[in-house]
């Protein structure tokens, strides 16, 4: 019956919901920009063309462009924010279709949970699709069960789920590691997509990473890397994000290389609050991309119909055609791309500068999202023989600082403490940091991709009392002044507003700088400490251990 009725506003036997005069209307298909008149109808897009149907509400868009809403490729909703707030600040800015990570929640919820997630985040006026993780970020002795394909399955099967997500330890993909390999072979074998994480292959390793299976990488910094990827048959992803802000230099691959964009997407990967408030989302790479000498039409096919063709959805999303869903983006210019009115489902949800609608107020307890943490029974504080530094080189490079000793028992000058501990108070692991924050007192944290509680300072009591503290409120930030800033939702996320977890994002950082942080970026830095897939010493729960070895150092 919808369709019928979709067929009969065509025809102009029936009245549309709404009509959308004069647009300048970019077509993602042809590669043009037309004035036509858009008539909506039951959420889709029922006419495009210079007939002016009847409607039941017009818009008048004479000398606005009309354009398909963005769709972010590879997001992360749980920096700080979570799926439901960061729509408070993605959709003023035209995003209204993003393919999520899983990992934070799974971990926490495990399948069952993830499952009610789902559900429960049905009827957003962003549109979520989901990948799943194939493993953690940060290998530990149970994780061979924890995503057991038997368990994956499931997930794999909904229709939310477009396939898996980023393998970030690629190089198991090299050893063929059976849990990988067979996870991808499934998600083919749904139709569904592979989702890779190349950083630093080569593009001899590149070949045998597609040869699995894996479709897809967002993690070229060059133009070289991103014509390597195009090349070995992978859909490439440009990004621009708060750790890797890399569009004016990966657009070369466009503007001076000659790269053929059909297989080309955009992406900010998971950006900080603070990058989305001040910058954007999708439509900041747009921005910087269209600026970087890329032709607008060009870089909206980039940000639309290039994405919904790759997870092939691009029968419902990503273009504005007869049938496709009415999720639309009015600009004044495609050169600011800052829409003056976002429509999702045929319905305004942004105008005159604010949301029109609603946002649900999940109750992430009943979702199994609260985390629980233990006392430690590990006495981490008391000098016991030398500690591995791990030195910093960036906000997310490390390097083997060699070991060093304990200073009178004390924190030796120019270091700080890093102390990994269990969730449930079973184990400790514990490093020197130099080039971190030197004058750091204390800060305790849950957030980081172990989601184990993680300390790091020089005040042993201080640290102490702030690792009680961030158990007590069952995740969170805290630091030696008494800041504090819970993070009830898998111990990652908030559930305040997205201006809350912005103001957040100042205080750390400034909290940090005065410490002696010399990086950008914190929230990556304490994320990417605890990690095992990124070069040099990490401070993991297996103890500190040599990515690029798989040496345990203590």
């Amino acid at each position: 019956m919808h369709r019928q009725h979709l067929v009969a506003v065509a025809r102009g036997d029936a009245p549309a919901d709404r009509l959308i005069r004069g647009a300048r209307v970019v077509n993602v298909y042809s590669g043009e920009i037309l004035e036509a008149n858009v008539a909506l109808a039951g959420g889709r897009i029922a006419y495009v063309g210079p007939r002016q149907p009847s409607a039941r509400e017009i818009l008048d868009a004479a000398g606005l462009y009309l354009a398909p809403g963005w769709i972010e490729p590879h997001g992360h909703p749980w920096l700080l924010y979570n799926p439901v707030s960061m729509i408070q600040a993605i959709l003023p800015g035209g995003t209204t279709l993003v393919f999520n990570d899983d990992l934070f929640f799974y971990l926490q919820a495990g399948p069952e949970g993830f499952l009610r997630l789902l559900d429960a985040l049905r009827g957003l006026p962003v549109r979520y699709r989901w990948l799943v993780r194939l493993l953690s970020q940060s290998q530990w002795s149970g994780e061979a069960d924890v995503f057991a394909l038997d368990k994956l399955r499931p997930l794999l099967e909904r229709p939310e789920v477009a396939g898996t997500a980023e393998l970030t330890r690629w190089p198991e993909v090299l050893r063929g590691n059976s849990c990988v390999l067979d996870g991808i072979a499934h998600a083919r074998a749904l139709g569904k997509r592979a989702d890779g994480h190349t950083a630093g292959a080569s593009y001899e390793k590149l070949n045998a990473i597609a040869a699995a299976g894996i479709s897809a990488c967002h993690e070229a910094i060059t133009a070289r890397e991103a014509m390597d990827r195009l090349r070995i048959g992978l859909w490439t992803m440009l990004r621009h994000s708060s750790l890797r802000p890399d569009m004016s230099e990966l657009a070369r691959a466009i503007t001076e290389m000659g790269a053929d964009t059909r297989r080309l997407m955009l992406t900010v990967d998971g950006p900080a609050p603070g990058f989305i408030a001040h910058g954007g989302f999708i439509d900041e790479a747009l921005r910087r991309i269209v600026a970087a000498g890329v032709p607008p039409v060009t870089a909206i096919q980039m940000a639309t119909i290039n994405p919904a063709t790759y997870y092939h959805m691009d029968e419902e999303v990503g273009g504005i055609a007869p049938g496709r869903l009415a999720d639309l983006v009015l600009l004044p210019d495609l050169e600011s791309f800052r829409p003056v009115c976002v429509i999702a489902n045929g319905v305004d949800v942004f105008q005159a500068g604010s949301l029109s609608i609603d946002l649900p107020n999940l109750d992430w307890d009943d979702l199994g999202m609260r985390p629980h943490f233990a006392a430690s029974a590990c006495p981490w504080w008391q000098p016991d023989g030398d500690l591995p530094v791990i030195d910093f080189v960036s906000n997310v490079i490390t390097r083997a600082g060699g070991f060093q000793p304990w200073q009178a028992g004390a924190v030796p000058e120019g270091l700080v403490l890093a102390v990994l501990l269990d969730r449930e108070g079973r184990w400790a692991a514990r490093s020197w940091l130099r080039g971190f924050a030197s004058a750091l007192d204390a800060m305790a944290t849950t957030y980081n991709t172990t989601t184990h509680l993680l300390a790091i300072g020089r005040d042993l009591p201080a640290m102490r009392r702030a690792v009680e503290t961030v158990t007590h409120l069952g995740g969170g930030i805290v630091t030696a002044d008494g800041w504090q800033f819970p993070l009830p939702i898998a111990g990652m996320m908030s559930p305040a507003s997205f201006a809350e977890t912005v103001r957040a994002q100042t205080d750390l950082e400034q909290r940090m700088r005065a410490a002696g942080f010399p990086f950008a970026d914190v929230l990556y830095a304490l994320l990417f400490l605890t990690c095992d897939f990124l070069p040099g010493w990490r401070l993991t729960p297996r103890g500190v251990i040599d990515v690029k070895t798989g040496e345990v150092v203590a």
